[in-house]
């Protein structure tokens, strides 16, 4: 368990800001060496902050394979990493929904680095007044940018690391520029026409404007929001007007949404299949394909252009 010696005026502010109960068994002896860590929401934002920083200063992902920020309820055990966390680092935009009163609160007296300050507004998908699309890694470029500004925010936090995270953040944004590229090349190969890219919710949609890909989803831009009856026919109109050979189901979503509209093709005599898994909202575990954001958005192309290349239109 992770030892901490909490300050007590530090602690009765924090459990008053966010309602628990007060830590149990976080004891330590005063001798101890206490640990700092940086603390990220996401482990697509743990692995940016892990290529930028030095190897020994620690990083902490709370949310792991599989798990949809949307949703994701902070844990005692989170409440311990972000209460002795030196910076905090989150995405914004609302993707931390559960977390997001947390979050605010704690800004009081912790650092907090949002991923989304580094993108410009107009960059933005906008939603509604206000309301912005936080998906923004799926646009490569994008997310390049917003790693370039949390880099920037951890040399002030680190400056006498400055040249090891300046030198970390040059090599990895190398690997951004190349895998925008290689992403681009991929989905030139898919026709036109046949470039559509339906899921179970609204995750892509930085995707398919950076990309020129049309992107439905059931549902919307979080998983929160139902979906209905309607929904499914509407969406199962769509793919059989439109011919679209295949849908994608997401590793952090349940499958129940897009299978229905798969069964709805089928009886109207279209055959759509499932063109695999695609990673969405987080990265895969340590030994799947998905584990890096780089293998995530690798992974996840190769996925969409085989199957929407798989068969022709009739």
């Amino acid at each position: 368990m992770l030892k901490i010696r909490f300050n007590k005026r530090v602690l009765i502010i924090f459990t008053a800001l966010i309602g628990l109960p007060f830590f149990q068994g976080c004891t330590t002896q005063q001798n101890d060496i206490q640990k700092e860590f940086v603390v990220c929401t996401t482990n697509i934002i743990a692995d940016a902050v892990r290529a930028v920083l030095p190897e020994d200063i620690e990083v902490v992902g709370l949310m792991g394979e599989g798990v949809d920020p949307h949703l994701y309820k902070a844990g005692h055990k989170d409440l311990e990493y972000l209460q002795h966390a030196k910076v905090i680092v989150e995405n914004g935009l609302h993707l931390e929904g559960k977390m997001a009163d947390v979050l605010v609160k704690l800004q009081r007296y912790k650092t907090v680095v949002r991923m989304s300050d580094g993108v410009e507004e107009f960059k933005l998908i906008k939603l509604s007044e206000g309301i912005y699309d936080p998906h923004i890694w799926f646009d490569v470029k994008l997310w390049s940018e917003a790693v370039e500004y949390m880099a920037n925010e951890m040399i002030k936090i680190y400056p006498e690391r400055k040249g090891e995270i300046q030198s970390n953040f040059e090599i990895f944004q190398k690997k951004l520029s190349k895998l925008n590229k290689s992403v681009r090349e991929q989905m030139n190969t898919v026709d036109e026409k046949r470039r559509v890219l339906v899921t179970a919710h609204d995750a892509f949609s930085y995707f398919g404007k950076a990309y020129r890909t049309e992107v439905r989803g059931l549902q919307g831009i979080s998983t929160q929001s139902e979906f209905g009856l309607k929904d499914v026919s509407d969406l199962v109109n769509y793919l059989v007007e439109r011919k679209i050979p295949a849908v994608f189901v997401e590793t952090s979503v349940s499958e129940k949404s897009i299978r229905a509209v798969v069964e709805g093709c089928e009886k109207r005599g279209h055959q759509v299949e499932i063109g695999g898994k695609l990673y969405s909202d987080a990265l895969g575990g340590k030994d799947e394909e998905g584990n890096t954001y780089i293998n995530m958005v690798s992974y996840n192309v190769v996925k969409i252009t085989n199957a929407l290349n798989s068969r022709g239109y009739e």
